[in-house]
């Protein structure tokens, strides 16, 4: 059996994709239960965050292990097999353990260094031990995977590399600034008390924010984490809790909200948000118009009446056919202006930032927007990648660290409100700086990975040697027995000497061979010795068999520590 990860992130994928492939807990449950059952896997696990997904699993067979995994993750995600296929990587037996490993050091990061990724994948093997998807190699993999993350941390200054993506949200809210200057007095209303919620209330808490409120579904966590902001010692902090039908009227009050809650749908719209806007500055919030240009310098296209798009509103920004053109249509409107542009004759250069200039391209472009929108009922707005000169400075701050979002991202383009969202952040740390120690943490994943890969290898041959020594064994006993029938007249001294010294003989035999044998299959490619010594000496496969599965029925599955 061989390790295979599967998966998609914030590296591979745009964050639409990721948004909208985003695993429920249910979904990861059926999810593990259904990989389990595919013939390929005996094993599974799911690592699943804001910014990745991913489907580990021990296989049999890495052609059908991979169609296998992938049409997986595609059912349970709810996104097209086709459609997810290009942003899905693969990685196999020892570049598997190096891509799990690195995740758990931060490397692999949106934002390098952070240490949340640990409770993640903490989280992620105590499912699938209480699911009982996660057995020998899965369990081994994952516990590997945090003490080595764990090393990383109190070995190098990897901390020092970035922060948390909560300190990491905060610092571009505060637009660079010192946080706790920025933080200092205003009001915090945190949406969520899951791990993520918690964090970002704790760190508001620290940064010397004058109130924390806790609003989430379920009243009691939401209580229980406003109770602990008040009681802790180094930063105790101002904290009540509400119910999620009181977040209108708290919007209105607070000055940072941060949201990171399980909701499928939006929990904040930009109605809601221009209206606390309107409610703190007396000012309505007027959300910049979506721009709908062709490059600028080209020329603007004519009316046409079978094009659903205000053309004489254009402005230098966008392509008309592309996806900020489309942003809030439907999936009937964007259906007609596939067509429209299947058979268009405006200008074909490219705009900035297109990579299509022909009207198939364009044509198949929207017409998977369309299908995004039968999907999800629309096309998120997308902001203009021009700053608006002289924009009024915000009275109330947004960080939605939620997959997928808790707030429209629409309000980006709201006077008074300053949204950082996983896709503004996923653009800010592309350009963040890396540490010196980034390379220390990349030696000690190398070196741990071929420690692991090496205990896997002699692992592997462990039940060989010992199903080889239990049949030296039997042959001894029976040859024992055979001399004992024909010496009736030895006494017991001498039947233990016989015995003893036939055990000597057998063991110094088979010492050296076994130690060797251990030492080479630990090497890379070393895993044909166990074939080997079953060819050998005419073991039993189905004996070899059964002292593997001993083995596992007597290894304790601890926690994840």
């Amino acid at each position: 059996m061989s390790l295979l990860v599967v998966g998609l992130s914030h590296r591979s994928a745009p964050v639409s994709v990721l948004e909208r492939a985003a695993l429920t807990a249910d979904a990861q449950t059926k999810l593990l239960h259904d990989t389990v059952a595919a013939e390929p896997a005996t094993e599974a696990a799911v690592l699943a965050t804001c910014n990745r997904i991913e489907l580990y699993a021990d296989v049999d067979k890495f052609h059908a292990g991979v169609a296998e995994l992938s049409t997986l993750l595609a059912q349970h995600s709810g996104v097209g097999l086709e459609e997810l296929t290009p942003y899905l990587y693969v990685h196999y037996e020892d570049r598997a353990v190096h891509h799990l490993f690195s995740v758990a050091c931060g490397l692999d990061s949106m934002v390098v260094g952070e240490g949340q990724i640990l409770g993640q994948i903490k989280d992620s093997l105590a499912r699938a031990q209480d699911l009982h998807t996660a057995g020998k190699l899965l369990n081994d993999l994952f516990q590997q995977a945090l003490r080595v993350g764990k090393r990383a941390h109190s070995e190098t200054g990897i901390d020092r590399a970035g922060q948390s993506l909560v300190t990491f949200g905060l610092e571009q809210l505060a637009a660079g600034g010192d946080v706790q200057r920025w933080a200092a007095g205003r009001r915090a209303l945190v949406i969520g008390a899951g791990s993520m919620s918690s964090l970002a209330a704790a760190t508001l808490a620290r940064a010397g924010v004058a109130e924390v409120v806790v609003a989430n579904r379920t009243f009691d966590r939401a209580e229980r984490l406003a109770e602990i902001l008040q009681e802790a010692d180094d930063n105790a902090v101002a904290a009540r809790a509400v119910r999620m039908n009181a977040v209108p009227d708290e919007l209105t009050r607070a000055d940072v909200v941060v949201s990171c809650t399980g909701a499928t749908g939006l929990v904040l719209t930009a109605e809601s948000v221009a209206q606390a806007v309107e409610g703190r500055t007396g000012q309505p919030a007027v959300a910049e118009p979506v721009s709908t240009a062709v490059k600028p310098g080209a020329p603007v296209p004519a009316a046409d009446e079978n094009c659903p798009l205000d053309l004489a509103a254009a402005q230098p920004g966008f392509s008309v056919l592309g996806e900020g053109a489309v942003a809030g249509m439907d999936a009937a409107t964007l259906e007609q202006h596939a067509t429209w542009a299947a058979g268009g004759t405006i200008d074909r250069r490219p705009a900035s930032g297109r990579t299509t200039d022909t009207p198939e391209a364009d044509a198949e472009l929207i017409t998977a927007l369309a299908a995004t929108a039968a999907t999800v009922g629309r096309i998120p707005e997308r902001r203009r990648p021009e700053p608006v000169a002289e924009r009024p400075a915000p009275v109330v701050f947004l960080l939605d660290l939620a997959m997928p979002r808790d707030i429209d991202a629409a309000v980006h383009r709201l006077a008074g409100a300053r949204l950082v969202d996983i896709e503004s952040l996923a653009e800010a740390s592309a350009d963040a700086p890396m540490a010196a120690d980034v390379d220390q943490v990349r030696r000690i994943v190398s070196d741990e990975v071929a420690a692991f890969g090496a205990a896997m290898r002699a692992a592997h041959i462990t039940p060989t040697v010992v199903a080889l020594r239990t049949m030296a064994a039997d042959v001894v006993a029976a040859e024992i027995a055979r001399l004992h029938g024909r010496l009736p007249d030895l006494d017991d001294r001498q039947r233990g000497e016989i015995r003893q010294a036939v055990h000597r003989v057998v063991d110094k035999l088979l010492h050296a061979p076994t130690v060797r044998v251990k030492q080479l299959a630990a090497e890379p490619g070393g895993t044909g010795y166990a074939d080997a010594l079953r060819t050998l000496f005419d073991l039993d496969p189905e004996t070899v068999a059964s002292v593997s599965r001993a083995e596992d029925s007597t290894e304790t599955k601890d926690r994840p520590a």
